[in-house]
């Protein structure tokens, strides 16, 4: 080849990626979508010299060395798996069935009359937000009442997203008291009974995220005869059975009281959370309907459903999760990491409000005690938040949200510090 030819080539070439990048417009009206909130506070998190910095954004459990920790239950579980030597090939489109029936039978009990009746439809999920994906998905398509489902105000971000994405608009009731860092129950009910017939209601079973507040069991059982007094249909999101309160019948209440009452619901489960299954991504789908007749219809489309999404789910995780859940040695031993697990989230907001107390906050903190869970809405306001941030490198979402796994006996003592300085 001529060397004049040789330097025509490298010039076009040279000049191909920009000339072409100049000519599309496929995708020239493309926003830039916003940062995520959380993966913005730990990744300001990460830059910090401070040697006393505190992550409290990021909501995955830490032990009291702030390090990950996986669960001895899953350890011994995950060895048995392995040592079997299964093979890799697909689950079924709705996964692994000594997965599944037993992720239900924990939400509902073993009693559960409704299970025995066969009046479920339950297929693994990609962890409870593709539990919530499936249900969007079917209600989108199937359900003939009024095509908005309402969530909490405030409510985890990713609902928004979910039902959106399938085509679900989203409205809100009133759930959060502002002022009192509790349950605002009776906006609560007064919303409820202002909503439309035949809508979707979306709650959750415990812990509620973003906030650690609520119902008591009375209140549920409020809500629940609210709910079918006023033809509404829930739609039941439970991330956290077990990590609640260390009792998984407990974090159950809920669900079993509207299962009781009689209605049919949406279930989602996840056992990121409770299991710490987190990168694993194991959950579980349940339509429970009016029948065994409905039950196998509404299955055969959500069959459908999710072979269009995904195809079948990821098989590891489920297979750590059933090996737990139907040995009793394993599930023994994994209650007592699930209460333990609880209990050191419990503790560390007993220490805090203590040590509030101690530096003289006039403050009434007894919020981050009544609240549950991983969360707890502090009730900070946006200025202070960004003072902890500047002034004391103790990071949280700006709605004053902390994640109560990031609080350890170690830094308990400078977060309340930290927190009182900013509150005076």
């Amino acid at each position: 080849m001529s060397q004049i030819c040789k330097r025509g080539l490298l010039i076009s070439n040279r000049l191909a990626p920009a000339a072409l990048r100049c000519k599309s417009t496929w995708f020239s009206e493309v926003q830039m979508g916003p940062p995520d909130a959380i993966l913005g506070v730990t990744e300001a998190f990460k830059k910090d010299t401070n040697p006393k910095k505190i992550n409290l954004g990021a909501g995955a459990y830490r032990d009291d060395n702030t390090q990950p920790f996986v669960l001895p239950s899953v350890r011994e579980a995950e060895k048995r798996v392995v040592s079997r030597s299964l093979d890799k090939e697909y689950a079924t489109i709705i996964g692994i069935p000594e997965f599944y029936n037993k992720a239900i039978e924990l939400a509902l009990g073993k009693g559960s009359k409704r299970l025995a009746a066969k009046h479920n439809v339950t297929a693994q999920s990609i962890s409870g937000t593709g539990a919530l994906r499936i249900g969007a998905a079917f209600l989108a398509k199937f359900w003939q009442g009024n095509r908005e489902i309402y969530i909490p105000s405030p409510s985890w971000g990713n609902h928004v997203a979910i039902f959106e994405h399938a085509g679900l608009p989203v409205n809100r009731y009133r759930y959060y008291d502002k002022d009192t860092c509790a349950l605002d129950f009776g906006g609560l009910i007064e919303d409820l009974k202002k909503i439309p017939e035949k809508s979707i209601v979306l709650l959750h079973a415990c812990a509620h995220n973003p906030t650690g507040v609520d119902p008591t069991l009375e209140q549920w059982r409020e809500i629940s005869a609210l709910v079918k007094k006023r033809n509404l249909y829930p739609f039941i999101d439970m991330a956290y059975q077990g990590f609640a309160t260390g009792d998984i019948d407990r974090d159950a209440q809920a669900v079993r009281t509207f299962e009781a009452d009689g209605h049919d619901f949406c279930l989602a489960q996840s056992f990121a959370k409770n299991m710490g299954l987190y990168g694993e991504r194991a959950g579980a789908f349940t339509v429970l309907c009016s029948d065994e007749e409905e039950a196998a219809r509404v299955m055969s489309q959500v069959k459908i459903l999710i072979r269009g999404l995904y195809s079948n789910p990821p098989v590891h995780g489920a297979r750590i999760a059933a090996e737990i859940l139907n040995n009793e040695d394993l599930r023994a031993q994994w209650l007592k990491d699930v209460k333990l697990m609880a209990d050191r989230i419990i503790d560390v907001r007993t220490k805090l409000k203590d040590n509030l107390i101690k530096l003289g906050s006039s403050q009434n903190w007894d919020h981050i005690v009544n609240q549950i869970g991983m969360f707890c809405f502090t009730g900070l306001k946006p200025e202070q938040v960004q003072k902890l941030i500047k002034d004391h490198s103790v990071y949280l979402t700006n709605d004053g949200r902390v994640s109560m796994a990031g609080v350890t006996s170690k830094n308990v003592e400078y977060l309340a510090e930290s927190i009182h300085k900013v509150t005076k």
